[in-house]
């Protein structure tokens, strides 16, 4: 069965991997030190992982991860993100945003620093050895790092690029893959962390989810992985899901091609073909579900609601949608091919723009508007009202 990645934090070409806690710790996984971090208001030591009051969220979905504790007058926020500079930092922004001065204790005395950390002893919590203090006024931020490479404390160098950069480059990465800009926000965002989860932590193994090897590969190679030094591991990875039932199974097993034609493997798309036509024979269709599955299956959940070989909302239009207007960008027709559709609302009528790239195919909607086809490569058409569908 497949399992819940761990949240990560790293930077793509480099090795370096730390998991980051529900409460902002941060545990290196090359066996360096922990750490964590405590808070001392003017009541007491905050333990950010044992407070009711803490509450994480990824900003747009990529692996820039903010933490609040609650303290009295407002919060103190963490924020987490990984750059190249330097052979690799994992920055750690501490802001007070109470009304009253706070510091923070961190249980790591190697990190870098903005500036030197107080001298002072501390008291009123058991902390590791070496741990150092910084006073964070109010209304102000101190910044500290890890080094990716090497050890020992110190001054973070100037000019260092900020939250905004690094967020812009995890979103341009993915949308490279595909873009999508829905009303179910948090869907769209979804879709952005599960590609980022994949980036930083590859592909699980074929033994433990084949499934999501096959997925996860397609997502990588459609971010700009290349395609031939995966196909042995794809070949063996559908090899095992082709036994497996399930919507996911034959999500991984269509997809699986894209690789392939990536890779310009003719004969293994002749022969993936075949495996295809096997499983249809011998397996009952499975319905995708209704609700968004975990991991990297949702990016495949998502698109195959978007566009089905060819049909747009192929489950039709959900009723949340509806009067909203919506964008994909790049999402799979076929092997070769995508599509980007824009749907503009016409009082109750939706109207949809589309353009195609790589190999076209014959665009449906038969589940909005059983009535509509084009095989254009560029075009616009008014679609049937939705209250005129059967329920």
């Amino acid at each position: 069965m497949p399992t819940t990645a761990p949240a990560l934090t790293g930077v793509i070409g480099h090795r370096w991997r730390a998991e980051v806690t529900s409460s902002g710790g941060v545990v290196p996984l090359d066996g360096s030190p922990r750490l964590d971090w405590y808070v001392a208001a003017e009541d007491r030591w905050h333990t950010p992982a044992d407070e009711i009051a803490v509450r994480q969220q990824r900003t747009a979905g990529t692996p820039v991860f903010e933490t609040r504790v609650r303290v009295p007058d407002g919060d103190v926020v963490q924020r987490i993100w990984s750059i190249a500079h330097s052979g690799g930092l994992t920055l750690l922004e501490f802001t007070n945003e109470s009304s009253r001065a706070v510091a923070v204790a961190l249980t790591r005395g190697d990190v870098l620093t903005a500036r030197p950390p107080a001298v002072v002893p501390i008291e009123g919590i058991d902390l590791p050895p070496g741990s150092i203090v910084v006073p964070i006024a109010h209304g102000t931020s101190a910044l500290a790092g890890i080094r990716h490479v090497g050890r020992g404390p110190g001054l973070l160098p100037p000019g260092l690029p900020g939250i905004d950069k690094t967020v812009n480059g995890w979103l341009a990465l993915a949308a490279t893959a595909s873009r999508v800009e829905l009303p179910d926000e948090p869907l769209s965002t979804a879709v952005i962390g599960e590609r980022s989860d994949v980036l930083l932590a590859g592909p699980p193994s074929v033994k433990d989810d084949p499934v999501g090897t096959v997925l996860a590969i397609v997502e990588l190679v459609r971010m700009g992985d290349p395609a031939p030094p995966w196909v042995p591991d794809l070949a063996h990875a559908v090899e095992a899901c082709a036994s497996l039932s399930g919507w996911d199974a034959d999500a991984a097993s269509e997809r699986a091609a894209i690789v392939l034609a990536r890779a310009d493997e003719r004969r293994a798309q002749r022969d993936l073909e075949r495996v295809l036509a096997r499983r249809r024979a011998a397996l009952p269709a499975v319905a995708d579900p209704s609700e968004p599955p975990a991991g990297i299956r949702l990016v495949a959940w998502t698109e195959r609601l978007l566009c089905r070989s060819g049909k747009l909302l192929a489950s039709g239009l959900p009723a949340s949608w509806r009067g909203q207007h919506f964008e994909v960008f790049d999402v799979p027709t076929g092997p070769g091919g995508t599509v980007s559709y824009a749907v503009r609302w016409h009082g109750e009528r939706p109207a949809v723009l589309w353009e195609q790239q790589g190999d076209r195919v014959t665009l449906t909607a038969p589940a909005v508007d059983p009535s509509w086809s084009s095989d254009a490569e560029r075009g616009e058409a008014l679609w049937q009202a939705p209250e005129r569908l059967p329920a």
